[in-house]
């Protein structure tokens, strides 16, 4: 008899505080993130815990899109749900998204992550 999968663990994804205080309000329900390889295990129903210094946030991932490059992400998602206010145009969002991460780090690809607030 095998045994059921584990849920996967709790993970802490720390974020700069506009964007923390923006999935707070609820406005923010998209976190993007490089494909680094520990980021691909993230996987729709996983706890998160979104750190901004002594600020912690619990949420819970509803899906994982993965794209090539922000561009393409930006045509796929809900500018708005990224980025808030800044999403109303999407080429500064772009910027701001790259102004984070370097073109080395977005050739990894890009995760979309959706994001759920959820109680402790």
């Amino acid at each position: 008899m095998s045994e059921p999968d584990a849920a996967p663990a709790r993970r802490e994804l720390r974020i700069r505080k506009p964007y923390f205080d923006l999935i707070a309000s609820g406005v923010k329900t998209v976190e993007v993130r490089v494909a680094y390889a520990r980021m691909h295990k993230i996987q729709p129903g996983q706890d998160l815990d979104f750190v901004c210094g002594e600020e912690r946030l619990p949420a819970q991932v509803v899906r994982v899109a993965r794209y090539t490059s922000f561009e393409e992400m930006l045509e796929n998602e809900d500018p708005i749900a990224i980025g808030g206010d800044l999403g109303k145009n999407p080429q500064e969002l772009l910027a701001v998204i790259r102004s984070i991460y370097p073109p080395e780090k977005e050739r990894l690809g890009v995760l979309a992550i959706g994001v759920q607030r959820s109680t402790p």
